[in-house]
Order: structure tokens, then sequence, then C-alpha cells
């Protein structure tokens, strides 16, 4: 067992963020609407979606996963479902305007979500952070575009971008965590995401450990989520602030949690302040236990970690990571697994779910 001392010493080295894929892909600028001399180019691309909680983005890409075109326009899954559904039409025909390209082109709409899916008929079960249930987003989009669509998770499409693109691109087994708001995980296994036959999986987040906090709905139970997520270390940090151990972050956030993002936190921990340190040390703890009971039961062969945490402190959650998981999980699974940060940054949802649906139409 590592020394306390030691890891806490680990955490507090100033830790550079790595460039990440998204900043490499630059989509192609928008054509003047209405103008004459604009020429559409025939060839074919296909959309993917990334619906996020916040905001929601389609891509153009072309037969490379080359980004033509996006468009992006905020969720604000207040507004409610059906004006939810207007803005992802109008964005989807927004981005292909802006690449260029014949409509006529299109071979098919990935889209990623947040929360349960139901992959099978395409329909959005539940997203609670959009207040959106039983959303039907293949009869939509199969009914204005008339194209193949296929509905994934968020995370199962970043994960499985990855597999076919990005960081695990030759691995067997890859499985993917993202924290963020919450924490989510995928996991492919010989080319298959882990799904159930009708609804999505690998609700990482939501194993329930002993514990409690005063948010708990079960006294003596604790979510994996609330204890390692960004939002869990930003909760913490707000505390912190209050009780005047994070003074930097305090003056930049006055300790308001939607103020303590990621590159906030980041840089309160390179500070080397105790409150950040602790507070990291024992968010990857719990992190690394949740992981190795996933290792434990699906052996993986890869494992990536992604999400804009990550980014910031890529060297953080790669080493101490591995070395919790090593801790929790059975040695001979542990031994030989492999650790990377996901490449594919802001593109991994847009690309992963138009691999997936490339793959299950043979194309």
């Amino acid at each position: 067992m590592a020394n306390k001392n030691t890891k806490t010493k680990a955490i507090a080295k100033p830790i550079k963020s790595k460039a990440t894929q998204s900043e490499k892909i630059k989509p192609a600028k928008a054509k003047p609407a209405g103008s004459s001399a604009v020429k559409f180019k025939s060839i074919p691309f296909w959309i993917g979606f990334d619906l996020g909680g916040t905001k929601m983005l389609a891509c153009v890409l072309d037969n490379d996963y080359k980004v033509l075109g996006s468009a992006r326009k905020s969720t604000s899954g207040s507004d409610g479902q059906v004006k939810g559904r207007q803005k992802i039409l109008k964005a989807i025909h927004e981005a292909i305007a802006n690449a260029g390209v014949d409509p006529k082109g299109l071979q098919g709409i990935g889209i990623g979500c947040p929360g349960l899916v139901n992959p099978e008929k395409g329909i959005l079960i539940n997203a609670p952070n959009l207040g959106w249930n039983n959303m039907g987003l293949t009869t939509t989009l199969k009914g204005v575009f008339k194209k193949p669509v296929a509905v994934l998770n968020d995370v199962d499409a970043g994960t499985f971008g990855e597999y076919k693109l990005g960081a695990g691109k030759g691995a067997r087994s890859l499985l993917g965590v993202f924290p963020g708001t919450g924490v989510g995980a995928g996991f492919v296994y010989d080319g298959k995401l882990i799904m159930g036959r009708t609804v999505s999986a690998m609700e990482l987040g939501m194993i329930y450990l002993p514990g409690t906090h005063l948010g708990s709905p079960e006294a003596g139970t604790v979510l994996l989520e609330d204890l390692t997520s960004r939002l869990a270390l930003a909760s913490q940090a707000g505390i912190a602030c209050y009780r005047g151990q994070l003074p930097e972050l305090d003056k930049k956030t006055r300790g308001n949690l939607r103020d303590i993002r990621s590159k906030a936190l980041a840089t309160a921990l390179k500070t080397g302040e105790e409150a950040s340190i602790i507070m990291f040390r024992n968010s990857l703890r719990y992190l690394g236990m949740g992981v190795a009971a996933v290792v434990n039961l699906l052996a993986p062969d890869h494992i990536t970690l992604g999400g804009g945490l990550v980014e910031e402190l890529p060297d953080l959650y790669l080493n101490l990571l591995k070395e919790e998981v090593a801790r929790f999980a059975v040695p001979g699974l542990a031994k030989g697994l492999k650790y990377s940060i996901a490449k594919l940054g802001g593109t991994a949802v847009a690309a992963g779910s138009v691999a997936w649906l490339r793959q299950r139409e043979g194309k």
C-alpha cells in the first residue's frame, strides 16, 4: 500500500494538460446562405449528434470521420420535449448548410443522449438532467430525413468512438470512464457495446456504497457519483471556500457551485492547498473502487478516461486511478491493464454514434 504522504506529494505536483483531438479537428467554415456562388459538394456523409445536458452539437462527418461542418445550440431541457425536437432538427439542417454538402448525400444519423435509452426502438427513455421521458428520436428523425438512425447513450457512443477511432483502437475490450456531472461508463467487448436487449447499461455512477451524506435518498448509502463526479468535487470545494481552506478558488468563484468548473478545480489542485489535495485523493480512491468492480466482473484489457476534468488533470487521473484499481481489483485481472486518456474530445459522441450506425448498417 502506498504511503499517504507520498500520494499527497504526488498529487500536489503541477500537471500539464495535454491537447485533445478535438483541438486538432477544425470544422469547415459556414458558407453564406442563399449565395448563388455556393456549389454543394455531392459526397456521402453522416450526421453525428451529441445531445448534451446543456448544449447540443450536430456534426457532418465524411467517410473518414472528418468534420465538414457543425452547429451548436443550447439544450434548455426546461423548454420541453417539443421544442427540444425542433432544436435537434434545426441544428441538423444548419450543420448540413454550414458544411456545404448536398443534403441528398446523407447516409444516416447517429445520436448520443444523456440517460437511459432503448437502442432497439430508438427511444430516449429518461434524461434526468433534461426532464425528458420516452422521446421517440428514431421516429422523429426517420420521419424527416428518411435515413437509418441509431440512438445510443452518450457515454456508450463516446466509448465506441474511442474504440474505433481513438485511444482504444486495437483493443479487444475497452472500458470508458467519464467523470462529469455524474460518472458515466461504457464497455465495448470484441466490437460490441455491452447493453441490455431494450435498455442501455453500464451506469457506473449509480453503484451504491456504504456511507451517507445529507443528500442520500436512503440513509446508510451513497452513490459512487456523489463521491467521484466533478459536481461532487465542486460541492466539496464550495464548502472548503466557505471555510477559508481554498482562498484562491474563493477569490475567483466566491464558492459559487456553477462557477466551480473543471478548470477551476484543476487550478485549485495545482496550488497545492491541502483541502484540494485531500478531496481529489479521496475522490480517486472511491473511483478506483468502482472501476475495480468492473474490472473484476468484465476483465477489460484497456481503460480510457475522458471528460473535462480528466483533460485538465490527465496525469493525476491516469496514475492514481491505476494505483487504486490495482489496490482493489483481483491482481490477476489488474495486471497488464492498459490505461489511456480519450483522444476524440468534443467530437467523441458524434463520431462514436456514427461509427456504431455504420457498423450496424455494414457501411
